[in-house]
Parts: C-alpha cells; sequence; structure tokens
C-alpha cells in the first residue's frame, strides 16, 4: 500500500508533466500544421524564426500576449471575458483519465501512467468535453455581434447533431470489452485491436470527433467566407488565442480517445509503450491537417443532413449488429 503522502506527491507529479506536455505539444501543433500544409502546398512553411521555423510558436505566444485587449462596447463584459476560459479548461482536464502508458517503477514506487483510473472515463471524457461548446456558444453571444452568434449557434447545432452518433460509435467498443474504464478498455485489445472487430464504429467516431471539435471540413462555426471568422470574430490578444488552444488541446484529446477506444492504446511491440501512444496519437493529428489542407467546407445544409441521414442510421445499425455478435459469441 502506497503511503499517502507519495501518492499525492505523484499525482501531483503526474498532473504536472501531462498538462506541461500537453501546452508544449499545443504551442508546437501550430508550428508542425503550418509546416505539414506547406508541404502539401509544395512551399516551405514557417522558416524566419529559429532554424525552420522552430521559434515560430513562442514568437507568436509574445506577440498574441502583448497586443492590446478590445472588449466590445455592447458585449456581455462577464460572459465574454469568461467563454475562452469555458471553452479551454474542459479541454484539458479531459486528458485526465486517459492511461498513455503501463506501470513503471520510480524510487520503489509502482506508478500507474494515467492521472486518474476511473471505472467511468469515457463517461467522464464524454461529459466533460461536451461542456466545451458552451465556451464557443457564449462567446459567440456575448460579443453582440451577429455572424459571432450565427457562429455560436452553428456549433451547438452541430454539437447536438454529431454527439448523438458520436455516442453511439462507442457502444461496441463497450459491449466487447464489457467496461467503461479507459484503461480496461486497452487491456481488452491484447489479442485484437477494435478497429478490427468495430471499422464501423471506427469511421464514424473518426468524422463525428472531426465535427465536434470544428476542423475542416466541419469547421463552420468559424466560416470565414461567410461568418468573418464566426464565433470568435470580436476577440484579440489572448483570449482569441484561448480558443485556439482548445481546438488544439480538443485536437490532442480526440486523437488520444481514437487510439485508446480503437488502435489498442499504449500497446505495441518492442518500442516502449508510451512511445506507441505518442506515434498512434500523432498519426490521427497528421490526419486532420491532412484533411484540413485537402476537402472544402462542407455547406450547412450538407453537413445537417450528413449528420442525421448517414451518420446516425450507421451508427445505431453498428450497434445491433455488435449486440447480435456478443449475444452469439
Amino acid at each position: 500500500m502506497m503511503p499517502e503522502g507519495a501518492f499525492f506527491v505523484i499525482m501531483v507529479a503526474k498532473i504536472i508533466v501531462v498538462f506541461g506536455l500537453m501546452l508544449l505539444s499545443v504551442s508546437y501543433l501550430t508550428w508542425l500544421e503550418r509546416k505539414v500544409i506547406g508541404d502539401i502546398q509544395v512551399r516551405l512553411g514557417p522558416m524566419r524564426v529559429g532554424p525552420h521555423g522552430l521559434l515560430q510558436p513562442i514568437a507568436d505566444g509574445i506577440k498574441l500576449l502583448f497586443k492590446e485587449e478590445i472588449v466590445p462596447q455592447a458585449a456581455d463584459r462577464m460572459l465574454y471575458l469568461l467563454a475562452p476560459a469555458v471553452a479551454l479548461i474542459p479541454a484539458f482536464i479531459s486528458f485526465a483519465v486517459i492511461p498513455f502508458g503501463d506501470q513503471v517503477q520510480l524510487f520503489g514506487q509502482t506508478i500507474d501512467l494515467v492521472i486518474a483510473d476511473v471505472n467511468i472515463g469515457l463517461l467522464y471524457v464524454f461529459g466533460v468535453a461536451s461542456l466545451g461548446v458552451y465556451g464557443i456558444v457564449l462567446g459567440g453571444w456575448a460579443s453582440n455581434n451577429k455572424y459571432a452568434l450565427l457562429g455560436g449557434l452553428r456549433s451547438s447545432a452541430q454539437m447536438i447533431s454529431y454527439e448523438l452518433s458520436l455516442g453511439l460509435s462507442v457502444v461496441g467498443v463497450v459491449m466487447l470489452s464489457q467496461s467503461l474504464s479507459l484503461v480496461q478498455i486497452v487491456d481488452a485489445q491484447v489479442e485484437t485491436w477494435f478497429i478490427i472487430l468495430q471499422p464501423i464504429g471506427f469511421l464514424i467516431f473518426l468524422i463525428c470527433a472531426i465535427a465536434e471539435i470544428n476542423r475542416a471540413p466541419f469547421d463552420l462555426p468559424e466560416a470565414e467566407t461567410e461568418l468573418v471568422a464566426g464565433f470568435h470574430v470580436e476577440y484579440s490578444s489572448m483570449k482569441f488565442a484561448m480558443y485556439f488552444m482548445a481546438e488544439y488541446a480538443n485536437m490532442i484529446t480526440v486523437s488520444a480517445m481514437a487510439t485508446t477506444l480503437f488502435l489498442g492504446g499504449w500497446k505495441g511491440p518492442w518500442l516502449p509503450p508510451v512511445v506507441w501512444f505518442l506515434i498512434k496519437l500523432y498519426l490521427f493529428i497528421f490526419l486532420f491537417i491532412w484533411l484540413r489542407a485537402t476537402l472544402p467546407r462542407f455547406r450547412y445544409d450538407q453537413l445537417m443532413r450528413f449528420g442525421w441521414k448517414v451518420l446516425l442510421p450507421l451508427a445505431l445499425a453498428n450497434v445491433m449488429v455488435t449486440a447480435v455478435f456478443v449475444a452469439l459469441r
């Protein structure tokens, strides 16, 4: 039994390490995205600040930190200032229950490479992540700008439409693993990854996850061609940066969830578990960036039709087929 003091120190250390690495990753995902899209479009991307532009995220952070804070005169000031934090905080704390490795021995203590192994970890992630949309809706409404309001309303409608299919896409995983704990879901994939048993569920999860985090081709809430950047059109300085930090943090969390639920989590041969987890996670991040550089944005009616008439029936059919398979097995 681990002493209470040691348990507290280890827990704090894990929180600091995980969220510190997340902050660093969020900063450098901006550099990675610009480099990958530049390569796809046959150009160099950031090159000016540091070798191959590696110091560009630091320069961008300093610039945004010192830019003038502008609050619209007719805005609801309290909600306007609160909204970016409401979008950012759930994006970070969702990662608390995702396992990123096996157990390690350190200073004579056995340490689980997960901040908290919660027996309803899957429900926790869905519950916390769904709160982030309030930051977008509140920011759009509190700005007192019609374009921002339309972006916020689009985000709420998009979340309702695609979260139903997103939830149904993982029901098959829960049936096969007989657990809502993300640690036990990873353990259930020792012999076969769930992407092999649930290919339809995986595709639905991936599409809905892209829509949930407002990435292209589902970036309707900030469609600059129609809404002049949408929900964050009135934001500047660090409040503007917090919205983009939330988007990239959500992208990391969604990639980690896809890895955990369908690709066996940290499991893999030869390499250390944490390395396997990061390889799988960054493959999904690369896919999200690739899609942004490749696919045009949906029209709003196409977005709604695809969610309700294609993904939802397909997700329900996948649940029924999986239920029959589990019952017969």
